[in-house]
């Protein structure tokens, strides 16, 4: 539980429970810490507050940052554990399967970047590589205003 009235700072606060999550083998070298936006949607917490808390871990050694990547635990050189399957997949997917659901219908708007960035608490360029794929694969179709659900007869067949 984060102390947000008292004398630590919130961003050390939050740089202690991944230190501890290190320490405990929770996160294990070469595995990715949260992302910026994860970060904020977890701890309720400005993009201000989130960078500092990357910087933080990163002061503390415990991290290194890969630009266009992300940030994984331990120092520059360990190698990184990568997913089985890409983190924009796993984005579209979802999307897919709620436009599937009706959840989100045809020539409606799907949500929007910052809340897939949230939902999913990633950054910017993972959804707009999530909303491309989805526009290759005939899910949704963009125009002026945004990005929208395509008609059925143009959905991938299963």
């Amino acid at each position: 539980m984060l102390d947000r009235d008292g004398p630590v700072p919130i961003y050390v606060q939050i740089a202690d429970v991944i230190h501890e999550q290190i320490t405990s083998g929770r996160l294990r070298a070469g595995e990715a810490v949260p992302s910026e936006t994860a970060l904020e949607a977890e701890f309720g917490v400005a993009r201000s507050t989130a960078r500092n808390v990357v910087r933080e871990l990163r002061a503390r050694r415990l991290v290194h940052t890969v630009q266009g990547e992300g940030t994984f635990v331990g120092p520059a050189g360990v190698p990184r554990i990568r997913r089985a399957k890409a983190l924009y997949l796993d984005i579209a997917q979802d999307v897919a399967e709620r436009i599937r659901r009706g959840e989100l219908r045809p020539n409606r708007l799907i949500s929007s970047e910052t809340a897939l960035m949230v939902r999913h608490g990633v950054a910017k360029v993972t959804v707009r590589k999530a909303v491309a794929y989805l526009r290759k694969q005939g899910w949704v179709f963009t125009a002026p205003g945004g990005t929208y659900v395509n008609e059925p007869e143009k959905w991938p067949s299963e």
